[in-house]
C-alpha cells in the first residue's frame, strides 16, 4: 500500500550534480575510478522486492540495484525456502549509490514514503516475515540516521500507528535467483506487475519527480 503523506520530519534535500568538463582520456578514466570507489551501499526491505526494486531503479544517483535476501539464519536460501517463512530472511534490495548525487537521508525518505511501515510482516496482500519493513545498516552513520528519523516520524504522529520498521546490522546479502532481477521491466504485463507495481510506481514518480533519473 502506497503511503500518501508528506514526511515533515525529513527536510527537503538539494541534489548535488557533478558536471565534468572535457578532460584528457587518462584523467577521465581516473575520475571514473574515483567515482566508483566513492559509491556506498544501502539495504532495504519494504515488502515484495519486485516493487522495491522497480522504484529504486528509477532514482537518480543509484548505480546498481539487486534483489535478494538478508537477515536470516540459512546460507544461500532459495526463494521457496524464504517464502516458507522458516529461514528468517526478508526480501530486500541492495543498492549502490553515489552520495554526491543522492544522500542516505534521501534514500530513507523514499523508503518510508513508498510502503506502509506500520504493518507488521505485511504489505498489502503480501503477508509473512519475509515481507517485513526493515533497514539493514552498513555502518554507524546509517544506523544513527535510520533510528533518528524513525523516532522523528513516530514522535510527529504522522502515521496513525507506530512504525514497526526493523533496524538491524547488515550481515550477509544473498542475491536472489536471476528471474527476480529487473523483474518488473521484464514482466510489465504480468497481473501482479499491472495491478500492484505499476500504480505504485506511477505514484512514486509523481511524488519524487525531482529525484527520477533522466
Amino acid at each position: 500500500m502506497y503511503t500518501h503523506i508528506k514526511i515533515y520530519a525529513l527536510a527537503a534535500f538539494v541534489l548535488l550534480a557533478a558536471v565534468s568538463c572535457a578532460q584528457p582520456k587518462k584523467q577521465e578514466n581516473k575520475s571514473m575510478e574515483n567515482s566508483s570507489a566513492n559509491l556506498q551501499t544501502a539495504t532495504f526491505g519494504s515488502g515484495c522486492f519486485w516493487c522495491t526494486e522497480a522504484i529504486f531503479l528509477e532514482v537518480s544517483g543509484i548505480t546498481k540495484v539487486e534483489s535478494g535476501y538478508a537477515g536470516g539464519k540459512v546460507k544461500n536460501p532459495t526463494y521457496k525456502e524464504v517464502c516458507s517463512g522458516l529461514t528468517g530472511h526478508a526480501e530486500v534490495i541492495q543498492v549502490q549509490y553515489d552520495p554526491k548525487v543522492i544522500s542516505y537521508e534521501e534514500l530513507l525518505e523514499i523508503f518510508w514514503k513508498t510502503h506502509d511501515p506500520t504493518t507488521l510482516n505485511r504489505q498489502g496482500a503480501d503477508e509473512g516475515t519475509q515481507y517485513r519493513s526493515v533497514i539493514f545498516y552498513h555502518n554507524d552513520e546509517q544506523k544513527k540516521l535510520a533510528e533518528f528519523y524513525k523516532k522523528k516520524l513516530d514522535d510527529s504522529k504522522i502515521f496513525s500507528a507506530p512504525i514497526v520498521t526493523e533496524i538491524s546490522p547488515y550481515t550477509t546479502f544473498y542475491k536472489a535467483e536471476d528471474y527476480h532481477q529487473n523483474y518488473y521491466a521484464l514482466n510489465t504485463t504480468a497481473p501482479y506487475c499491472s495491478y500492484v507495481i505499476t500504480p505504485k510506481l506511477d505514484k512514486f514518480k509523481k511524488v519524487f519527480k525531482d529525484k527520477i533519473r533522466h
